[in-house]
């Protein structure tokens, strides 16, 4: 049996790129009953080679080849619908209205239905059709403006900020927010969540902090958390390796000064801009003088804040990540286990997407 705190939850997920699949695979992840639809032949635009075993965001769940631009395809979906909770889509603004699968169609044959549409731009607006991905959404955000080092162009992120954060994490909220609601009201509801809008979202405390000049938004790697600041940067060690030095507070600060074995009297003060390449340097040096290991094995124990930069095939060997299983192998692949972790109703064990597919013909949630 599904277990979780969604198990008994039905999703539908009309298969696209981008945060939709992310967005279903949280909610399965947490024991939803997710039916991934994807058109026949379709091959996930993630994932190497379209192997379902490989492409591990479509974990727990199972897929339905649906040709929507038919009338089969079609009323199979909507046959899923009558009895589904939720329904994700990530088209184009019009394209579920054109294959006849849109929400005016959904809630009338399913009222209890929670819509979820997840695009770049937003159901409306000048720009809600146009094309775009990640890094359009991140620049029309304001958010890429604030990515990069001192003197460089904005650094190009992966897609955690825009798709991920401001696109499925914003795109489950609503679905459980108007889940939520539906317990009160008996009614479902549509969910426009639009990257944009996310993406600025998750910098709402930087634009307070520019509007009360705490925060210069007209440059770079200036600035307290953006690489500007000393104690707050990655730094190279003696292997060619990284550490990560997060010491804001004075007291942490402290204890890194006496973990690199400077003398903070011969230092400049930790918030004196002035003096903030002669503590760049201090700090520089001396991380320069250890490997990556040798500060691993040093820093244990300490509130100095200095971790060492894990590439992604590290991550399952760090003892703390072992220890909670951050990390997790199924089939003989290593992913990321379900978050966050819940007490009484723990993520269920993950089960690899399917490797073949189901067609349409009398499907059921």
């Amino acid at each position: 049996m599904t277990t979780g705190a969604l198990a008994g939850l039905t999703v539908i997920e009309l298969g696209t790129i981008g945060p939709g699949p992310f967005a279903a695979m949280m909610f399965a992840d947490h024991g939803a009953t997710v039916i991934h639809v994807e058109r026949p032949g379709g091959v996930p635009a993630v994932g190497p080679i379209g192997n379902r075993r490989t492409d591990i965001i479509h974990r727990n769940r199972r897929t339905l080849e649906l040709d929507l631009k038919t009338p089969e395809g079609r009323d199979a979906v909507l046959d899923l619908v009558r009895t589904a909770d939720v329904l994700i889509e990530g088209n184009r603004p019009g394209v579920a209205e054109r294959l006849g699968v849109g929400p005016d169609v959904c809630l009338e044959l399913n009222p209890r239905l929670v819509y979820g549409r997840v695009t770049g731009w937003g159901q409306y607006g000048p720009k809600a059709t146009q094309a775009g991905h990640d890094l359009n959404y991140m620049a029309a955000s304001g958010t890429l403006s604030t990515l990069g080092r001192a003197g460089q162009p904005p650094t190009v992120p992966l897609a955690y900020i825009g798709d991920l954060g401001g696109g499925s994490m914003m795109l489950c909220f609503g679905i459980l927010a108007a889940l939520y609601e539906r317990n009160s009201s008996g009614r479902g509801q549509v969910v426009d969540a639009a990257i944009l809008d996310g993406a600025t979202l998750l910098a709402t405390a930087f634009h307070g902090f520019a509007q009360l000049g705490m925060w210069d938004e007209t440059r770079r790697g200036v600035n307290l958390v953006d690489s500007g600041a000393p104690f707050y940067d990655c730094y190279e060690t003696a292997d060619g390796e990284w550490m990560a030095v997060g010491s804001l507070e004075p007291k942490f600060f402290a204890q890194l000064l006496e973990l690199l074995e400077l003398d903070a009297d011969a230092l400049p003060d930790q918030h004196d801009r002035d003096g903030w390449p002669a503590l760049r340097e201090a700090i520089g040096g001396a991380i320069r003088r250890r490997t990556r290991a040798e500060w691993t094995e040093r820093v244990k124990g300490s509130d100095a804040c200095l971790e060492p930069v894990l590439r992604m095939s590290e991550v399952r060997h760090d003892p703390h990540n072992a220890a909670r299983a951050t990390m997790v192998e199924v089939d003989g692949l290593w992913q990321p286990a379900p978050a966050p972790k819940l007490s009484r109703t723990p993520a269920g064990p993950i089960q690899p997407g399917n490797a073949t597919v189901d067609h349409a013909g009398g499907v059921t949630a």
